[in-house]
């Protein structure tokens, strides 16, 4: 089945920087959240990280409005109907993903298939929402999205090859470099990651060095184009701190527990840059 028309589910930073990317390369999309407020904030935000792109000789000036063109927006995901693909990109929650799955299944045809950017939710787990089981797969993109190049396909225990061929290439339509893996707590990035910047957090707590010297150390002695403190804001402490939760209740295996620091600072509110501060400032 040829696709051209993807549907987007949660107009967040991962949501608008999935539809930016689609409507980059030419694709019709339909962007969905529940607000409408999200969506206006998802195309002003689009709109501004396509000027960084043009100043950037990315994207030519004058392809501007037709990308823009191409994305519509609405609160009504039975508008999502006719599309030939769909990403689900809403918040990290396995409670809201699998009802927005179960719903999918209702409104798209049978033999679409049915994406998900989670970084820790199983594939799996999502996939038994659906009588399309084979047809369910993890696209799990970077932030941000449209510089970031790497996709981590991720294979549930039921999904097809098929549906893997068709998801690998579709990645590289978007210029994007897919990994396949399967489907296990935190899949590789988060796997891997997680640990690591939960670490970086125990050292803060416990006084070892403060998150300037935690970051310099990590950015120049191991080479990383940004520290863990300084990724996890970027992320989202409250996304970092599922995610741990999720490896920890799935593997059961201590070295997986949240940092206490984590956990008081997302009681606290204080979530990183998108609630301008986290461990550090932001305007």
């Amino acid at each position: 089945m040829e696709i051209r028309k993807v549907g987007v589910v949660g107009a967040g930073t991962m949501g608008n920087g999935i539809a930016h990317v689609f409507a980059q390369f030419g694709y019709e999309v339909i962007l969905v959240d529940v607000l409408e407020d999200a969506l206006s904030r998802a195309l002003e935000t689009i709109s501004r990280n396509l000027d960084r792109q043009i100043k950037k000789g990315v994207v030519r000036a004058e392809d501007k409005e037709a990308i823009l063109s191409r994305i519509r927006t609405t609160v009504r995901m039975e508008e999502l109907a006719d599309v030939d693909f769909v990403v689900e990109a809403v918040v990290e929650n396995e409670e809201i993903k699998k009802d927005v799955f179960a719903k999918l299944d209702e409104i798209t045809r049978p033999e679409v298939i049915l994406s998900s950017n989670t970084s820790s939710i199983s594939i799996t787990k999502l996939s038994r929402m659906t009588e399309r089981p084979e047809r369910v797969i993890g696209m799990h993109f970077m932030n941000p999205v449209p510089v970031m190049k790497l996709v981590e396909v991720v294979k549930g225990f039921l999904t097809s090859d098929e549906t893997v061929s068709v998801v690998m290439n579709l990645a590289e339509k978007l210029d994007k470099v897919p990994v396949l893996v399967n489907d296990y707590p935190g899949f590789v990035s988060n796997r891997v990651l997680m640990p690591m910047i939960n670490e970086a957090i125990f050292a803060l707590q416990e006084g070892v060095a403060d998150k300037e010297a935690i970051d310099t150390v990590m950015k120049l002695g191991m080479n990383h184009p940004m520290g863990p403190l300084a990724l996890a804001d970027l992320i989202g402490l409250d996304v970092v701190l599922y995610i741990l939760n999720v490896l920890y209740s799935e593997f059961k295996d201590p070295k997986y527990r949240p940092a206490p620091l984590l956990v008081k600072m997302v009681e606290a509110g204080k979530l990183g840059r998108k609630t301008g501060e986290g461990f550090y400032r932001y305007e």
